[in-house]
């Protein structure tokens, strides 16, 4: 699994925050030129529905790039519940920054919130089982590591962050390196220190990596009862994932086969962005 390093991860906010003030302000906020240079305000930011956080460092530093005098208050912090009404945050300082920086930091606050959210909804639904559910690539663009690090605030794990650090062999793979074991093979002659899933369809191909001992196999769209004869067949020698047509109807019988991961790319792609609110006092 990727763990996610903080000094990686504080640097990928500032090129988050930069792109993103880069696309809303452009040559300058017109409108709230409207204001006095000179005019003082808070701002308290407010949960319009439950809702786990996330994203709270992207607001610091949306306003920290606005301008640095700017103050923001958190009430509370990445991972924790909220309900609706609930204060998250006050800021105070220049009018004109609080203005400049409403869009920005609630955009990420509610697109990192929401993943948080749906993925703590999904955590909930396998609580009591041994089966820890994934992430995927399927991500916003340019949001990767964002999305990766509000799925672990919301008690799910990272996959890999890309195709550079690991292997994760697939049917076109297969097929472009003439079978499973020919593609392990070269796997761990290219590099031999990355971690090597591949993704079988069937039992043949099942029983064939199995042979080739990669770190994981994926069962893809497996039924229930599939699932359970390869956990049985596998015996604990390799990792087996989940993958592949997994809904919330099908996910806690899933878990209770055997295997050792689920991965969804709901948690990042089909997230409802939460709603938030940020008002504004003189």
């Amino acid at each position: 699994m990727y763990n996610i390093d903080k000094y990686v991860l504080n640097k990928e906010v500032k090129i988050n925050v930069a792109a993103a003030l880069e696309e809303d302000l452009g040559s300058g906020d017109i409108t709230a030129r409207l204001v006095s240079d000179v005019c003082e305000a808070e701002a308290c930011i407010i949960a319009k529905e439950d809702a786990i956080v996330c994203g709270t460092t992207w607001v610091d530093e949306t306003f920290k790039q606005i301008d640095p005098r700017v103050d923001v208050e958190w009430k509370v912090a990445d991972g924790d519940c909220v309900t609706a009404g609930q204060t998250i945050c006050n800021i105070s300082g220049n009018a004109r920054s609080l203005l400049s920086g409403e869009r920005s930091a609630l955009n990420f606050l509610q697109v990192l919130s929401g993943t948080a959210t749906r993925s703590r909804y999904f955590s909930r639904l396998i609580e009591g089982t041994l089966v820890k559910l994934l992430d995927t690539r399927k991500t916003l663009p340019g949001l990767r590591l964002a999305q990766k690090y509000a799925v672990t605030c919301g008690g799910c794990l990272s996959h890999r962050m890309g195709l550079y650090d690991g292997y994760l062999i697939k049917e076109n793979h297969i097929a472009a390196c003439g079978g499973i074991a020919m593609a392990i093979d070269e796997a761990r002659r290219l590099a031999p220190q990355k971690p090597i899933e591949v993704e079988v369809e069937d039992f043949e191909e099942f029983e064939q990596a199995l042979e080739a001992r990669p770190d994981m196999i994926m069962l893809d769209n497996f039924g229930v009862e599939d699932m359970r004869t390869a956990v049985r067949v596998a015996a604990g020698r390799v990792m087996l994932e989940a993958s592949g047509g997994v809904t919330e109807a099908t996910l806690v019988d899933i878990a209770r086969t055997g295997v050792d991961y689920i991965s969804l790319g709901t948690l990042t792609k089909d997230l409802k962005a939460i709603d938030l609110s940020m008002r504004l006092s003189m």
